[in-house]
């Protein structure tokens, strides 16, 4: 992925809100690997001609193979008042998930405990007693029935690693193209699970921010409406 693909959704002297395509990690990747992170440095050294280092915080990020919104931080300052948020739960992350089968109800909060499992790197459900164990809340609301399964609307209470696809797989939902948690049916690019929208108080404007990611190509098999 290079700059010229990198699709901007909101930017000024504070924030970078981008589009993330599937199949590239927000940061954290091996030496040589590229990431996110990578490229939107590049994006702002191009484009406001920086020597040196850049200076950007990814203050809530997604899975490779998920796709939407993703909200960089463009100083320390809005990084930890934006990290500050998400900490209260002042933020609202609106995703859209296709899965595998019917809800047992067309809308539901899921509430477990969960725990890393590092070497396999995916999250299980755990007891509440387990020591590692957090608790992972969410709510969703069936939006329509598409070729595959269901669309659904989540909405994120905490942020844990693979929440939202460890939640719904646990209920028998798995997310189309999912296979580390059960998903049979394949994806084109990635897994069917897009950060859809998200609001939140800009961090030194004080103002509302609304900003909506729309659905990659892969998704027009499942005759969603925009």
């Amino acid at each position: 992925m290079n700059v010229t693909k990198l699709q901007v959704l909101y930017e000024d002297n504070h924030l970078l809100v981008v589009a993330k395509p599937p199949g590239i990690a927000t940061m954290g990747v091996p030496a040589g690997k590229l990431s996110l992170l990578d490229v939107a440095k590049e994006y702002i050294k191009e484009k406001y001609n920086k020597p040196g280092n850049v200076y950007l915080g990814i203050v809530s990020r997604l899975d490779a193979p998920v796709t939407g919104v993703l909200l960089i931080a463009r100083t320390s300052k809005a990084a930890a008042r934006l990290t500050e948020q998400f900490r209260q739960g002042t933020v609202d992350k609106v995703y859209w998930a296709v899965v595998e089968g019917t809800p047992d109800s067309p809308e539901g909060t899921c509430v477990d405990w969960v725990r890393k499992d590092e070497r396999h790197r995916k999250m299980h459900i755990a007891a509440k007693s387990h020591p590692e164990a957090q608790e992972a809340r969410l709510t969703y609301r069936a939006l329509q029935t598409v070729p595959s399964g269901t669309l659904l609307e989540v909405r994120l209470e905490t942020g844990r690693k693979h929440q939202i696809r460890l939640q719904l797989a646990h209920r028998g939902l798995p997310i189309v193209g999912d296979r580390k948690y059960g998903a049979a049916q394949s994806f084109e690019e990635g897994i069917a699970l897009h950060s859809r929208h998200l609001h939140l108080q800009h961090p030194v404007l004080k103002t509302d921010l609304d900003i909506t990611a729309k659905l990659p190509k892969s998704w027009r098999r499942f005759g969603i409406q925009q």
